[in-house]
């Protein structure tokens, strides 16, 4: 936990006691601080053993993200969808949606609400490793099609493996809004409920190419692809 008050910010709790007692923090080190709103260059003025005290000595600029992007990404093996998610967390996106899709296995989808505070956890050290002052917004577990219909009014874009679906580079060429949706399906794909269901919802099919490539790798793809495409020119 970390308390800003005036030009001075105090850590306290777990994270002092990493800072102090396993990274050796010590007296005049400097790091970044954040407080949610701005980041700081910080100095340490002292260290005890769950207690650091930093003088605060100036503003850094905050990054500003390319767009509000939304990932709608279906549960896969766990060890898979936390790297996506952290990855996804660095390439700015805004908010996450865990999606129960037909084809996610049943018992990670069962097993899903009890990773919650797991993922939240690498949403913030994500947010920090990359210097993001707002944490992703992390969604409970939706089903396609509520996931789907929540985002009216946005650019939406679905990943697919299908052999007629257009390239994603002609998919993005319509991306004139700030504000965009991708969804990613499980292995396997989408089925044809959830595709049509996508549809009615907005999405276009995008492909990635005639590779088949690993959910979380999908992640980097697309997400790289749609920022491009979203900056200003």
């Amino acid at each position: 936990m970390e308390q800003f008050t005036g030009n001075k910010a105090v850590m306290e709790g777990d994270a002092a006691h990493h800072l102090g007692n396993v990274l050796r923090a010590q007296t005049g080190q400097l790091y970044e601080l954040s407080d949610g709103s701005a980041a700081w260059l910080a100095k340490i003025e002292s260290v005890a053993r769950n207690r650091v005290e930093f003088a605060l000595l100036e503003r850094l600029s905050e990054p500003k993200p390319v767009g509000d992007i939304t990932l709608l990404l279906s549960v896969v093996k766990f060890d898979a969808f936390e790297w996506a998610i952290e990855k996804a967390t660095e390439l700015g996106v805004a908010k996450i949606i865990p999606v129960a899709a037909s084809r996610s296995e049943k018992g990670l989808l069962a097993a899903a609400a009890k990773r919650s505070q797991r993922w939240q956890k690498i949403l913030v050290e994500a947010s920090q490793q990359s210097r993001r002052l707002r944490v992703p917004q992390l969604d409970e577990l939706t089903k396609p099609a509520q996931a789907f219909t929540d985002q009216v009014s946005r650019f939406c874009l679905m990943l697919s493996e299908r052999s007629d679906a257009p390239s994603i580079r002609i998919s993005l060429e319509k991306a004139k809004s700030v504000t965009a949706a991708l969804a990613i399906g499980p292995e396997g794909g989408w089925t044809d409920d959830e595709l049509i269901s996508a549809r009615a919802a907005g999405f276009r099919e995008a492909s990635l190419g005639q590779l088949i490539l690993r959910t979380e790798t999908a992640v980097i793809a697309a997400l790289a692809m749609l920022n491009f495409a979203l900056s200003p020119d």
